[in-house]
């Protein structure tokens, strides 16, 4: 106990350069590491350790990878002591927001490939931990309508009814070929399938 009080430093103490916020300013986004960007969001530490130690822990606890990271549910974060619901839901809402900005900032809304359909998929699918399958609806410009998702199951397997791809195809009159997406824990499988009008039943 002795040597935590010892070694724990708050970032009060610290220069102004070595503050995560005051660097954000001054330097810019892009000059703070992740673990300072982690500090910044949960605000403030616990009495033995400043909001630094914290982000520090929570990296380690996600091997210092930003995808196990973004895996991470609230009892995860909880896991660390000083860290509480409340931190940990900052947490999750702010890497939900990067996901949401990367799909948000697709280059474009045609789908000429089962390529274009996994680089749409991906941030939305990329952190499931069971299976989903969805389908992508396209016009006849293959430019999008919307994705629907069909079914999700567990770790293994989902189970698809056909008539329910079918029938989200036919009430959005997709004319185009129909792109199925099977998501599987850590890799995203994508197959396309085409669809006729003649499927009217």
């Amino acid at each position: 106990m002795t040597k935590n009080m010892t070694d724990y430093i708050s970032i009060k103490n610290l220069a102004n350069d070595d503050k995560p916020r005051e660097k954000l300013a001054q330097q810019g986004r892009t000059s703070l590491s992740n673990t300072e960007l982690i500090a910044i969001l949960i605000s403030n530490g616990t009495k033995n350790k400043s909001a630094l130690d914290l982000a520090r822990e929570i990296l380690q606890l996600a091997d210092n990878d930003l995808n196990n990271l973004s895996k991470m549910s609230i009892a995860d974060f909880c896991k660390i002591n000083g860290v509480g619901p409340a931190k940990a839901i900052s947490l999750i809402a702010a890497i939900e927001l990067g996901g949401r900005r990367k799909k948000a900032t697709q280059s474009s809304n045609i789908i000429k490939s089962s390529r274009d359909a996994y680089h749409f998929f991906q941030p939305l699918l990329q952190d499931k931990n069971y299976e989903e399958f969805w389908v992508l609806l396209l016009s006849k410009n293959h430019s999008i309508i919307k994705p629907y998702q069909v079914s999700d199951g567990g770790i293994s397997h989902t189970v698809v009814d056909p008539k329910r791809v079918f029938k989200a195809a036919l009430e959005h009159n997709t004319s185009s070929p129909l792109y199925c997406v099977i998501t599987i824990p850590v890799v995203i499988s994508i197959q396309v399938k085409p669809i006729s009008n003649s499927h009217t039943n």
